[in-house]
């Protein structure tokens, strides 16, 4: 059969494992976060068992899938496919039959993880090689709606899910769904293994993922073990040891950082000598290729950001439970998904260039009605106008961001540039949490400090006991009452305190938005290089 021949055939039919794929990794953290009362009730686990179960996940998919982007030119990417599909299944019927959290996490979500970094640069590994010219764009923009697919779609087939049955049937629905993947890539189109023999690069892949490890660990514990003065124990879990009397993150962090730029002098040597590389010169050296992907990190800033901050005024603030959550988010979702798919599909000659910078002033602006939403009780309708252009502003950028990689390096590069891409969005959406995540604890115990301090209606009393707290975290009224009760002097002081944590919550909120909306715009740098003209390639 003809490449042209085998390309008509999969044109369409092979694109929806693609997607498949995609909805589930992105959502299946939806089930976990949804299942957390259950899980604890049920495995007698702890919130920090809980955390660890996520991280395990996430650790294994953002410090691994630069390798599997490099597996995938080793073996083909159709068979990496499939390994990672089958990896999830597995380990999703392995959490959903846990008898304890050591089960749950160490058995089934490290085998979901590892799966994962198989099965994504897989599928952005398939595309350059499957699709060209228009049609890649369209699969590109079809991938990135996926995610704001799943991030509508999830919480509320979680939250049913539970509510009407239970976590276990949940994961088992997970492994199902992953079987079906795995079924589903018979469909999908191969795509031949370069003619020069890739070889594995043991030595960058030990450096990388020690590098990826200890950047994203150093980066996502920032608000909780501290900045630079460390957070105590047992407050938020607190850190765990001391260095130079300063809190350990971000001498990891940095420590990650420097095994990274390390790691690009090894490649380079790597590359040389043997053809091939983990990461090859051309990721680096190709101002298109960084413009992309720096835009791939924004996408998932804007992710994890929007989540962090969004979800969860909505849930502990607003009281929404998981699905009117995901009805509301679905407000974010849906424009994303238009835009990603449609932008592609009805204007395939229209500017990547214009269309990023369209896109991430979009985003930017969108916070401000959004964080103008927010009141002491829960948000009013400029919340959803905002997750409209939010989503919006990401749909365009979701609709350029690949396609710029792609089209700016030789078919193997486009085909090895899914590991980048995945491991950028893993590094992206934890940078944008810690950033926010230092911002709201920085923010709400300092405001709230000051503002129970000055208050003419709060007894010297209390105001010496709140002054003496390390810390001040994001509570709904119900777990602030608790945090209170023996804390504040009487039940008029504890009136006054409820009441400041209900302001300190909104301007903490607010400022994270804004944050976010800033920091977005900075991505607007990082458009010069991008073309004028459509990508062809």
């Amino acid at each position: 059969m003809s490449t042209n021949s085998a390309l008509s055939k999969y044109k369409f039919l092979g694109l929806f494992p693609l997607v498949m794929a995609q909805i589930g990794t992105s959502g299946d953290n939806s089930v976990l976060t949804v299942a957390t009362a259950s899980l604890l009730a049920s495995l007698n686990a702890t919130m920090s068992d809980i955390q660890l179960a996520n991280i395990i996940y996430s650790l294994c998919a953002g410090c691994l899938m630069i390798v599997g982007g490099m597996v995938g030119l080793i073996v083909g990417w159709k068979k990496t496919f499939r390994i990672g599909a089958a990896m999830c299944a597995v380990g999703e019927l392995v959490v959903a039959f846990s008898g304890n959290i050591f089960m749950f996490t160490w058995g089934g979500r490290l085998l979901v993880g590892i799966g994962a970094s198989f099965l994504i640069p897989s599928v952005l590994g398939l595309i350059p090689g499957l699709y060209q010219g228009n049609d890649r764009a369209f699969a590109f923009g079809a991938i990135g709606a996926a995610t704001g697919i799943a991030s509508c779609l999830g919480p509320i087939a979680a939250g049913f899910l539970i509510d009407t049955f239970d976590w276990r049937i949940a994961f088992s629905c997970m492994a199902v769904y992953f079987t079906i993947v795995f079924v589903g890539s018979l469909l999908v189109g191969d795509v031949p293994l370069p003619e020069q023999k890739v070889r594995f690069d043991l030595k960058g892949t030990v450096v990388a993922v020690t590098g990826l490890f200890l950047l994203i660990i150093g980066i996502s514990k920032i608000p909780v073990w501290g900045l630079i003065d460390p957070i105590a124990p047992p407050v938020i879990g607190g850190s765990p040891l001391v260095l130079f009397g300063m809190s350990p993150a971000l001498f990891i962090a940095l420590l990650g950082l420097i095994t990274l730029v390390l790691l690009v002098r090894i490649e380079r040597n790597v590359e040389k000598t043997y053809g091939s590389c983990l990461i090859p010169s051309s990721f680096l050296t190709t101002p298109q290729v960084r413009s992309g992907l720096y835009l791939t990190a924004m996408l998932f800033l804007c992710f994890g950001g929007s989540f962090f901050l969004v979800i969860t005024y909505l849930q502990l603030v607003a009281g929404f439970s998981a699905i009117m959550t995901g009805i509301a988010m679905s407000a974010m979702a849906i424009p994303m998904i238009v835009f990603s798919m449609g932008i592609p599909k009805f204007s395939p000659d229209a500017s990547p260039k214009k269309i990023c910078r369209t896109g991430i002033a979009m985003v930017a602006l969108s916070t401000i009605p959004m964080a103008l939403s927010l009141n002491p009780y829960g948000v009013n309708w400029l919340m959803y106008v905002g997750l409209f252009f939010f989503g919006a502003g990401q749909g365009f950028v979701a609709s350029q961001s690949s396609n710029i990689i792609a089209g700016a390096v030789n078919a193997r590069d486009a085909q090895q540039s899914s590991g980048i891409q995945t491991a950028t969005r893993n590094v992206g959406q934890a940078i944008g949490v810690a950033i926010l995540g230092v911002v709201m604890l920085f923010s709400i115990t300092g405001t709230f400090k000051d503002a129970a301090l000055s208050s003419a209606d709060l007894s010297s009393t209390s105001k010496t006991v709140i002054s003496e707290q390390a810390s001040i975290g994001f509570m709904p009224d119900a777990a602030f009452a608790k945090y209170i009760a023996d804390k504040a002097a009487n039940a008029d002081d504890a009136a006054v305190l409820t009441t400041i944590n209900r302001s300190t919550r909104q301007n903490s909120t607010q400022l994270g938005l804004y944050v976010l909306g800033f920091i977005c715009a900075l991505f607007w740098l990082s458009t010069g290089p991008l073309p004028n003209e459509k990508i062809t390639k």
